[in-house]
């Protein structure tokens, strides 16, 4: 009996290895072996491009946002407090529809998908100008991000891009860093293009000192950063073997104990 359960035993435990994608099961976006990565971009800043589904802050002030430094209205703190207070409730969030256009007070429905924050603020400072004395528009998109895979299980994150120039170091340090199984040496960047199947990969070696010049890459929206998580290949076959060496003591427990109360 005893040689029928190891003989059982190894037969597991070979299939197991056979397949070998427990070994690998929870590691995202794999290449195939001698793929080519696409060339690293230089560091220069690229303007977001406002597309459908953005959520953005939409300021409006006459006179060439006078009232912004109108330090004549209150005097000290309390004054300051009050100019603070007054611009945030002009401060309101507004949603570009599936169609590329957002409503927006008095000109109604407007297209501004495709253009920069730049060009749709001055867009709208020129429709404006026709209710308003030098019109001053300042627009902040606030659904910009990059997904974030620190090589850690269960600790990805999204994180916001609060300024245009965010570097990788900067995005992998707004979370929390590489961690302790992660792959410093296999860092992964995607990024969207015009073909949803055709994404850019971009690898990088974050291990040595010579990988900071591609640490300031700027990232972009919708960017995925991924570092590879390193392979607990004894704990991963723990977990694959261990339910198959309960279930087998199990049966074979079961056996020995109805053989002895036969045998009684």
């Amino acid at each position: 009996m005893r040689k029928i359960f190891w003989v059982i035993i190894i037969a597991v435990v070979a299939y197991t290895f056979t397949g070998c994608k427990f070994l690998t099961q929870s590691i995202m976006f794999k290449t195939p072996k001698g793929y080519v990565f696409d060339t690293i971009p230089d560091t220069t800043l690229k303007q977001y491009i406002l597309q459908p589904n953005d959520i953005f802050y939409f300021r409006l002030f006459a006179n060439d946002g006078f009232k912004l430094i109108d330090l004549t209205t209150g005097t000290g703190s309390s004054g300051n407090s009050q100019i603070f207070n007054q611009q945030n409730q002009n401060m309101f969030k507004y949603n570009m529809e599936f169609d590329g256009t957002a409503k927006l007070p008095i000109l109604g429905r407007v297209r501004l998908a495709g253009m920069t924050v730049r060009q749709a603020e001055l867009f709208l400072q020129e429709k404006y100008a026709f209710s308003f004395n030098d019109p001053f528009v300042q627009m902040t998109v606030l659904n910009r991000r990059v997904f974030v895979f620190p090589g850690e299980y269960g600790k990805a994150g999204v994180i916001g891009l609060s300024n245009d120039n965010t570097t990788l170091m900067e995005a992998l340090a707004l979370a929390g860093g590489i961690s302790e199984n992660g792959k410093a040496q296999r860092v992964k960047l995607l990024r969207k293009t015009n073909d949803p199947n055709n994404p850019l990969v971009y690898e990088f070696d974050l291990s040595t000192i010579e990988g900071l010049r591609f640490a300031n890459m700027i990232v972009q929206t919708e960017d995925i950063v991924y570092v590879e998580p390193r392979r607990r290949v004894g704990s991963n076959i723990l977990k694959e073997v261990l339910p198959w060496v309960t279930l087998l003591t199990t049966v074979l427990l079961t056996i020995t104990t109805v053989q002895a109360l036969k045998a009684l």
